[in-house]
């Protein structure tokens, strides 16, 4: 199968090996994976703080630069953008009076997958250890994201293939369906209530005992990953691309501790 990778702005400029781990996965499969280079920002930032004419010609670049390449699906290590694929971008383009765009915007999100949506329900992988031979002999407890629970219906995707990784003990995460405060300019427009909740989260992840809190956006796991650092936490934070790409012959190196937010001073 030929994919498309569609890296995310995030984690093309801050988490770029979070990508690296997603086309190691892909290729120890067997699949071919290109990267349209005229990808950009999905626009969800955009949208979600109400700037929909601003939105729109990232809408348009995005179509246009994944239209542009021949492939079967395409792929993103993140609920999030996945999401805004789906839910946002035709509407901006129709904001702007522009269909064609709107119905190519559906094409384009209609082939896109999110990365265990697309290892579990397309290519059938259900064991991690035995199918792509995962290993990370760790203790790791897992954050359940709202743009994967709540828009793309993940459901367990994600930790079920996390929970099938050869040495990896994973601890429930009380409370998983909880935010953990981010939500893009959620966490600058509303610091207190933002840090509110994520010091919930994070005092939940703590309590499992897990040196590591895995999930499926960075964006979350840069903020929660933020608010470890700044109480002196051992606890780091790790996409749950980078597990699935941990082998016994090429295993993860593992964070010393967890990376500090953009949002420092928050």
């Amino acid at each position: 199968m030929r994919i498309a990778l569609f890296s995310t702005c995030i984690v093309d400029a801050m988490y770029p090996r979070v990508a690296r781990a997603t086309v190691d996965i892909l290729e120890r499969l067997g699949h071919e994976v290109i990267f349209p280079p005229g990808q950009t920002c999905c626009s969800q930032m955009h949208v979600n703080s109400g700037y929909f004419d601003d939105a729109y010609p990232i809408v348009k670049n995005h179509v246009q630069a994944f239209s542009e390449w021949d492939y079967d699906v395409a792929v993103a290590p993140s609920g999030s953008c996945v999401a805004s694929l789906g839910h946002q971008q035709p509407m901006i383009a129709r904001h702007a009076g522009d269909e064609a765009t709107a119905e190519a915007a559906e094409d384009v999100a209609g082939r896109t997958f999110e990365l265990s949506r697309l290892l579990v329900d397309v290519l059938g992988i259900t064991d991690a250890a035995r199918q792509l031979g995962s290993y990370f002999p760790h203790r790791v407890t897992y954050h359940a994201s709202c743009h994967g629970m709540r828009l793309l219906h993940l459901g367990t995707r994600q930790s079920d293939l996390v929970r099938t990784v050869e040495g990896l003990e994973l601890a429930e995460l009380p409370d998983i369906d909880q935010c953990c405060g981010f939500g893009g300019t959620f966490s600058f427009k509303n610091a207190d209530t933002s840090g509110a909740m994520v010091a919930d989260k994070v005092a939940n992840i703590e309590s499992t005992g897990a040196s590591l809190c895995t999930g499926g956006d960075v964006s979350c796991l840069m903020n929660i990953g933020g608010a470890l650092s700044r109480k002196g936490s051992d606890v780091a934070t790790l996409h749950y691309a980078e597990i699935l790409a941990s082998t016994r012959e090429n295993p993860l190196e593992v964070p010393a501790s967890a990376p500090v937010s953009i949002t420092e001073g928050k």
